[in-house]
């Protein structure tokens, strides 16, 4: 096996992975798919080791995807290696299942890859942090001078388009196909010749592979074997064994330092999940990107006034929606956003270009503080690493909505999704809390206090508030009060789609009963106006308004499912998250302080509920009947209360009788012993009753007694 020039480093660690890394460099020019597909196993083959160092049981059925969520929850692996971790998977199964892969996309697998292999050589190898790997070292790419005859192309045709010139009759341009022809040629040709050097490859080292593999499987069986008994025969010791791999994984995480190009292969990853077309390298304005009608573009590096460049501006066909801030040492991210919105008002429009302003029935942009105007209404700020809240301002994607100087900047999970984005562009906020205020109450047949509960929350949504509570005692219908208030929500337009969360499936189930059965308008049920999905109809569907789930099951959906199965929603998947039950699990961040940053997982300390809530950037209603403190802090002060008492003293409720209370000699004089009385005792070991003298008085609590025996 020819010496690997990126990664050498890993023949201190388990044979398999330098064999599974050279064999993706070595078939890199012949068949970039199985470069990819490689470099997926060597991402997995690395989850597994660190896994099995940290006593996580593996079986055939665990996917990638569950393994890193685990991993997350035992060591806080760090996110910046959990998106690579998960572009290595992403493009991995995309290669296994599309069986098309581009040159570059192989190459971009491979530095993405090479960081990884570093992290887990400066966190397990003799060197540890100390460890120096250098430059990654690109491999010829037989297709790097396609790629610069296809930029060219490019280039002109732009060139071409705003000269108004016909495409056709261009002598250049067909010149220059013509040229791109021959050279689609020469690389097949190419390929050709070397994929048969790589298949003879492949069939020589397969025993190899496959011997590696299971010694592999073997060594990790032990070392799991050896953390059990490890773990039986002192907890302490197995926990402190834990908490080293934690810290020098974390370690390593922060020694990592990501090159410019490996930061936007990232972001361009996370744009791509949410749905736009990205590639900062091909998708750039200097090679001739431009929108595209019909498509979803963030192209790079867009010129702006003053000789300046957006880092990608997001086009929805014609349409510019955003500015993306996206740099790596952009360390502060929430302290880019203005940078974004120089960028935003800077934007000059193109003729043939659809402005968003005009989609929302302006004639001008939106006026900035400067006196002049925005002519792109969003800004975002990222420097790929993913949100974590106690480094709120240094991680995350931060947005901004530049239509009104009253949106402040906040931090996503995420980018929006395209449509995502159009929909916050077209929908008319003011427009649907007005036709809130004009509908009326008489058709939902509710109860007074029922009405006043949606005003409440209907006032508190037009007064900007994301976060509301509803306390409502026991018994006076929270149920058939939300089923009004999302109908109202949902025919206004104030809302596109609903999560109900509730924390059972029983409670899903008697939801699901209460929309079928609570009457509306025309005496059609909830579900009969608007389409309901179902527990365990986890697919988002267009047509679909209100989804039910339990939050059991959207934590395995958002973070333990591969993506094989169903593409993870967006951020904007759902605009509206109402919780049932809202006291029950949904746990605060507890304080971390920098050491604990460094070793403790923050799943430990922020549920994985309250990490649902977060995901999704939408409005959260809560219900309660017993308002807890974390509640409170989670979903604010209520909104509106209706205690128990006011609804027994407005005869909604009947009230109960006093309790009944017995009382015997026992309760009344408790149990005393006095000093020197003879008591009888049962050893447990032997079963024998032994007499004893007390040497003082002992006296029982009944209720302490109770308790205790």
């Amino acid at each position: 096996m020819a010496i690997s020039r990126n990664f050498s480093f890993l023949a201190e660690h388990d044979p398999v992975f330098l064999q599974l890394a050279s064999t993706a460099e070595q078939v890199f020019a012949a068949d970039p798919n199985t470069t990819l597909i490689k470099l997926r196993q060597l991402g997995e083959a690395i989850a597994q080791d660190v896994a099995a160092r940290v006593g996580i049981a593996i079986d055939d059925t665990t996917t990638q995807a569950d393994l890193l969520f685990r991993l997350g929850r035992e060591i806080n692996l760090d996110p910046t290696i959990r998106g690579l971790f998960h572009t290595l998977r992403i493009e991995g199964n995309k290669a296994a299942h599309q069986f098309r892969t581009l040159h570059k996309e192989a190459m971009d697998g491979l530095r993405v890859a090479r960081a990884l292999a570093v992290w887990f050589h400066q966190s397990f190898g003799t060197q540890g942090e100390r460890f120096r790997p250098g430059p990654f070292v690109p491999p010829e790419d037989p297709s790097a001078q396609l790629s610069a005859l296809q930029a060219e192309i490019e280039r002109l045709r732009a060139d071409l388009a705003s000269q108004h010139q016909a495409l056709d009759s261009n002598q250049q341009l067909a010149e220059l196909m013509r040229q791109e022809k021959a050279q689609y040629a020469a690389l097949a040709e190419r390929m050709q010749a070397d994929a048969a050097a790589a298949f003879a490859l492949a069939e020589e080292q397969s025993a190899l592979v496959d011997r590696l593999k299971a010694e592999f499987a073997a060594r990790l069986e032990a070392l799991q074997a050896e953390l059990e008994a490890s773990r039986a025969a002192s907890r302490p010791a197995a926990a402190e064994a834990v908490r080293q791999v934690a810290t020098r994984t974390q370690r390593a995480a922060r020694s990592l330092e990501l090159s410019e190009e490996l930061t936007r292969i990232l972001i361009d990853q996370q744009l791509v999940d949410a749905g736009w077309e990205a590639d900062s390298q091909r998708l750039h304005h200097a090679r001739g990107a431009r929108p595209v009608k019909g498509r979803n573009r963030a192209i790079a590096e867009w010129p702006t006034t003053g000789r300046q460049a957006a880092d990608y501006v997001l086009f929805a066909g014609l349409t510019p929606l955003a500015v993306v801030e996206a740099k790596r040492e952009n360390e502060h991210v929430a302290g880019k956003i203005p940078q974004a919105e120089r960028y935003a008002a800077g934007f000059a429009q193109r003729e043939g270009f659809e402005p968003a302003w005009r989609l929302e029935g302006r004639s001008a942009g939106w006026p900035d503080a400067q006196g002049g105007s925005f002519e792109v209404p969003f800004a975002y700020s990222s420097n790929s690493r993913p949100w974590l809240p106690q480094l709120a301002e240094y991680s995350g994607t931060w947005f901004r909505d530049l239509r009104s100087p009253a949106n402040l900047a906040r931090p996503l999970v995420d980018f929006h999704s395209p449509q995502g984005l159009l929909d916050q562009l077209t929908r008319s906020r003011e427009q649907a809390e007005q036709r809130l205020r004009d509908e009326g109450f008489a058709y939902l047949r509710l109860r007074p206090y029922q009405e006043l509960a949606i005003q409440a929350v209907e006032a508190a949504l037009a007064a900007g508030r994301t976060r509301c509570l509803v306390a409502m005692a026991t018994g006076t219908g929270k149920t058939r009060t939300i089923i009004g208030l999302m109908y109202r929500l949902l025919k206004a337009e104030r809302f596109r789609r609903i999560l109900f969360l509730v924390d059972r499936t029983a409670l899903g189930d008697q939801a699901l009963e209460a929309f079928d059965d609570a009457l509306l308008e025309q005496n059609q049920p909830l579900s009969k106006i608007y389409n309901v999905a179902a527990l365990g109809d986890m697919a988002v569907e267009a047509e679909t308004r209100v989804q039910v789930a339990t939050v059991q099951a959207m934590v395995r959906r958002l973070f333990q499912a591969d993506d094989a199965a169903f593409a993870l929603p967006p951020i904007d998947a759902f605009d509206c998250v109402i919780v049932d039950e809202a006291h029950r699990g949904y746990t605060l961040d507890q304080d971390m302080t920098d050491g604990e940053l460094a070793v403790r997982d923050q799943a430990q300390y922020l549920s994985t509920y309250r990490r649902v809530l977060d995901y999704f950037d939408a409005v959260r209603i809560g219900l309660t009947a017993t308002p807890a403190k974390h509640t409170t802090e989670i979903f604010g002060k209520p909104v509106y209360t209706y205690s128990y008492r006011e609804a027994v003293a407005d005869d909604w409720l009947i009230d109960h009788e006093p309790p009944i209370r017995y009382e015997t000699l026992l309760s009344r004089n408790g149990i005393r012993f006095e000093r020197g009385e003879t008591v009888s005792a049962i050893d447990l070991g032997s079963g024998e009753i032994e007499q004893s003298e007390l040497e003082d008085e002992l006296a029982f609590e009944v209720d302490a007694f109770n308790r205790r025996v």
